[in-house]
């Protein structure tokens, strides 16, 4: 098929914090030489923003170094810490406060900002269009285009109206093909063409393998006795137990609302854990639930966070391109933030590609100065000592994890001289069924637990019903024949928008997937035993519509 193309200097996929730093930096270089740089940014939500979830305080140093007078044009940072807790929890009751003076140090928040992310991303994409950037919302980037030398020429919009058969509908548009110097991969944890990327190019090699966690968020409305705004609440311990890891968080934003959520690494063993009813549990908890009892839920969402850290970054250039932010890894467990060094990383690669752009360099080309310029930033100190973090965590667990890392940031400055790794994919984890025994989790209570399918009504998401699946199978056979007889089927529980069911018909068990209720959290992709699943892009605006996550 002949299809219609673009040329642009720069392509870059994902409007979120990343890649957005991406191309304001890039008009910026081109301002600044007076040379200009054509910059396109594709975005799969309905509108920037649509899709980003996260906690989240924000450390606003990059925001800075970006526009220093951000505080003046109305950038979203309204709410200052202006306090922090740390609670472990050890029962469904019981729990302790930790003083501040046993704390690992990158977990104070003095100087740092509550946020939304999606509206922080909304913001972005203002700048970056005053700055001449031309930003494309609900145009997916389906497939990667190469060059014959095999460096990577652009991308591939999906095609818009084909049928669940596969046959073109009347409302049939074929994608575009978006072609570039240099393309910046920012589709954020696990994106569908960042992996392929990194298979292709071998981008891993000597690294541990990547480690996730499956984030929860909710937005409440709560009662202004309960509310105060700027305080931070984090929590370890309980519902995560029986080897299971993570952490909650709580925080009290403007306007009487608070964000509560619960991040549950997915390197757990126990096929019946249902992360998404384990967070139901966690608000039950006295240290939570005094905050939110009389209060609305606004909004809930899900996303899959890329925490491995530096041991696991791959090489983040390729001949034609750049993979940067959460789509490499670049969060900093330690802190528990992202959004800060996922901007980094953008500045960088603009300042990379808008060099060599200046001067002349062909496209096509691997920008391994990239590294060189990491290495030299304060990103790469930043995670290099946060390195030991979730490998600690992970091999110790949270007691003696969080002793370890005690020392390590406290006494050491994050530069202990033992490099702890975790060598072991969160997939394989997964234990035999028969191992463990069900969980049997209570029945939400329609106050402070929800069950999914009215949890995923309030992520506003939405599919065209006629349409390919987006969650492709390697083998149809494998969820009835493998992953049912020998881990129960576990994709039933761990998505956190009931995509996935078992049902018996005519005496038969049958694989049923519901990708309508797909909120793009890729846990699926991530963490299914057989590594039998692949997320790829939905036509263009599908997914879930987040207001201020």
């Amino acid at each position: 098929m002949e299809r219609e193309s673009m040329e642009f200097d720069v392509v870059i996929v994902g409007a979120g914090p990343a890649g957005l730093a991406t191309a304001c930096r890039l008009m910026q270089v081109s301002k600044d030489s007076g040379q200009e740089i054509t910059v396109c940014v594709v975005e799969k939500g309905s509108e920037v923003g649509a899709h980003i979830l996260s906690g989240a305080v924000f450390e606003p140093t990059v925001l800075e170094e970006l526009f220093p007078d951000w505080r003046d044009t109305g950038a979203p940072l309204h709410t200052a810490v202006e306090s922090d807790e740390i609670h472990m929890l050890s029962s469904a009751s019981a729990s302790r406060a930790m003083p501040n003076a046993l704390l690992p140090k990158t977990m104070h928040n003095e100087g740092n900002y509550i946020i939304s992310v999606g509206n922080l991303a909304r913001w972005l994409a203002e700048r970056a269009e005053e700055l001449g950037v031309e930003i494309f919302p609900g145009f997916p980037a389906s497939g990667l285009l190469f060059n014959e030398d095999q460096s990577v020429k652009g991308i591939l919009i999906g095609d818009m109206g084909v049928g669940a058969d596969g046959q073109e509908k009347g409302s049939y548009e074929p994608g575009m093909e978006l072609h570039a110097k240099y393309t910046v991969f920012s589709e954020g944890c696990r994106g569908h063409l960042g992996k392929q990327l990194i298979e292709k190019y071998h981008l891993d090699n000597g690294k541990t393998p990547q480690h996730y966690g499956l984030g929860f968020k909710e937005i409440w409305k709560v009662p202004s006795e309960q509310h105060q705004q700027g305080k931070v609440v984090h929590t370890g311990g309980w519902p995560l137990t029986d080897g299971a890891s993570g952490g909650g968080f709580l925080y009290h934003l403007e306007d009487n609302q608070v964000a509560v959520g619960l991040i549950v690494d997915l390197n757990y063993q126990n096929p019946h854990l249902s992360p998404f009813d384990e967070f139901q549990r966690y608000k039950t908890h006295p240290v939570i639930a005094q905050y939110l009892k009389d209060g609305e839920r606004l909004s809930y969402g899900a996303r899959a966070i890329t925490k491995g850290g530096l041991n696991s970054l791959p090489k983040m250039s390729f001949p034609g391109g750049l993979i940067i932010g959460c789509n490499a890894g670049t969060l900093n467990f330690a802190k528990i933030k992202g959004t800060h060094t996922a901007m980094k990383s953008g500045l960088l690669a603009a300042e990379t590609i808008g060099q060599a752009i200046m001067a002349g360099v062909e496209g096509g080309k691997d920008l391994d100065c990239f590294a060189e310029r990491f290495e030299q930033s304060w990103l790469q100190e930043e995670l290099y000592k946060s390195r030991n973090f979730g490998p600690a965590m992970h091999k110790f667990g949270t007691y003696l994890g969080g002793a370890f890392n005690f020392i390590d940031q406290n006494w050491f400055g994050g530069k202990f001289p033992i490099t702890l790794r975790d060598e072991k994919p969160d997939y394989a984890q997964m234990a035999d069924a028969s191992a463990y025994s069900k969980i049997d989790y209570p029945k939400p209570d329609g106050k402070l637990s929800f069950d999914k399918l009215s949890s995923v009504y309030l992520s506003n998401t939405f599919h065209e019903e006629d349409q390919l699946c987006h969650l492709k199978l390697q083998d149809a056979r494998i969820p009835i024949d493998v992953n049912l007889v020998k881990f129960d089927e576990p994709a039933q529980r761990y998505c956190p928008a009931g995509v996935y069911e078992v049902i018996e018909e005519e005496g038969e068990k049958k694989f049923v997937i519901n990708s309508q209720n797909c909120i793009h959290c890729k846990t699926c992709d991530i963490k299914d035993p057989s590594q039998n699943i692949t997320w790829v892009t939905p036509e263009g605006g599908g997914g879930p519509n987040y207001p201020n996550m």
